[in-house]
């Protein structure tokens, strides 16, 4: 930051011998210049990327004409007023008037850094210094690998190195989108540092191709990063999956065919077909990742499992059969009508699972059920009307009987059951 002004004599001015008389002589005249009220000195630090420009400015307030001089930090002159004493070409003026100088310095490296002194010739005179700070990026990045190809499970160790940067760098890690966090060492080489930062990973399938980061955070770089893909090798991941039937059950006496998938890396070179806990039955007929049962039957209920393995490791995924009955065929029931037509009714499985075979049946059964009903119905009806239709003229002939000479109800009633008892006799006779 700017220093406070300080008192300086003309010894300050520095610079080559043979412009000491030309010094001394504008020392003299600055000499006379009377003293300027309230006037002060202003600068501002500044920082810069090496091999950047740097400018530094002299400023006056209320300024009377004295005169400004800049000079380095081993207080040799780099102008006074408009006039440049040192041999540096890469000083270049940029502006000069009564109340300010400015001056670019081109091309800044380390040795640059330092305190400049701005100097106002008053009396007495004043000075006032600014402070350049010289900022270096990493001048490389490199990430080192442990193993370059891992194997899922394992912990693997990364470094990545920042070289020669100044201040330090801050290292951070991701790994994809995902921040991780590093352990950090930084090493100093006269006025460089070297930052090496460590990261274990425990790796996974899901991390093959998977890349890592390393990123520098540096007041005098952006966006400087650099990584590595991961390179995992995993065992197989297996599959199986139905063929036929696409949906539904399995059904005995039809066919099934399966299929086992296997990815992994390496790819897997070996893939086979087996029964758990059984021999594979003789009629099952396996080509590479296919198995196929023509025929099914009861005894092919079990578990058949794919294995496949490859470099890293052994996989296998099962499959779970069993063999349904065969779809069946309901005998139809009947219906009968008064014309004696029978109408038969057949129900037959569509595949369409024995869920839906079930309900049909259901429906059948019912229908058969009410036709029957219906039928015995009918009949019923016809043998009580013929009945009813007989016994009615028997009971007015024997109402009739006795009733028509009685003189009165009482009699009427004696002649009644007197028909009565004739009656059964006629009826008896009758037969």
């Amino acid at each position: 930051m700017a220093g406070r002004a300080q008192p300086s004599g003309p010894a300050a001015c520095g610079g080559a011998p043979g412009l000491l008389p030309l010094l001394l002589l504008l020392l003299s005249a600055a000499a006379i210049i009377p003293r300027g009220d309230g006037q002060n000195l202003v600068t501002e630090d500044v920082t810069v990327v090496e091999g950047d420009v740097a400018t530094i400015s002299c400023r006056v307030k209320n300024s009377d004409d004295s005169v400004i001089q800049l000079l380095n930090p081993n207080r040799q002159t780099i102008y006074f007023r408009d006039f440049r004493p040192l041999k540096d070409s890469r000083f270049q003026l940029v502006n000069f008037s009564n109340s300010e100088l400015r001056v670019s310095l081109t091309n800044v490296s380390i040795s640059d850094e330092g305190r400049y002194f701005c100097q106002l010739y008053t009396d007495p005179p004043q000075e006032i210094y600014t402070t350049i700070t010289v900022l270096v990026p990493p001048r490389n990045l490199v990430i080192d690998i442990q193993k370059e190809i891992a194997v899922e499970g394992e912990e693997i160790e990364l470094n990545c190195t920042a070289m020669a940067s100044r201040p330090a760098t801050t290292i951070r890690w991701f790994k994809g989108n995902k921040e991780l966090t590093g352990k950090s060492e930084v090493e100093q080489w006269s006025d460089m540092y070297t930052v090496t930062s460590q990261l274990l990973l425990k790796v996974g399938r899901e991390d093959d191709g998977v890349p890592v980061i390393c990123l520098v955070d540096h007041p005098a770089v952006k966006d400087l990063q650099t990584q590595r893909y991961l390179e995992v090798m995993y065992k197989p991941q297996v599959r199986v999956s139905q063929n036929y039937p696409v949906q539904g059950l399995t059904r005995e006496g039809e066919p099934l065919e399966l299929t086992c998938a296997a990815f992994g890396k390496p790819q897997p070179t070996d893939m086979r077909w087996l029964r758990v806990d059984d021999e594979m039955p003789q009629h099952v007929v396996v080509s590479g990742s296919n198995l196929l049962i023509s025929n099914l039957n009861k005894t092919d209920n079990g578990t058949y499992r794919c294995e496949a393995s490859n470099a890293v490791g052994k996989s296998h995924a099962d499959y779970m059969l069993f063999v349904y009955d065969p779809p069946t065929t309901i005998p139809p029931p009947t219906t009968t009508t008064t014309t004696t037509t029978t109408i038969p009714t057949t129900i037959t499985d569509s595949r369409a699972g024995e869920e839906g075979a079930i309900r049909s049946v259901d429906h059948a059964v019912v229908g058969g059920v009410v036709a029957v009903v219906v039928f015995a119905m009918l009949c019923l009806l016809i043998i009580l009307g013929r009945y009813f239709a007989r016994h009615k003229g028997t009971y007015f002939t024997h109402e009739a009987k006795g009733a028509d000479d009685a003189a009165d109800a009482d009699t009427a009633i004696i002649n009644a059951e007197g028909g009565q008892n004739n009656s059964e006799e006629k009826k008896e006779y009758f037969i």
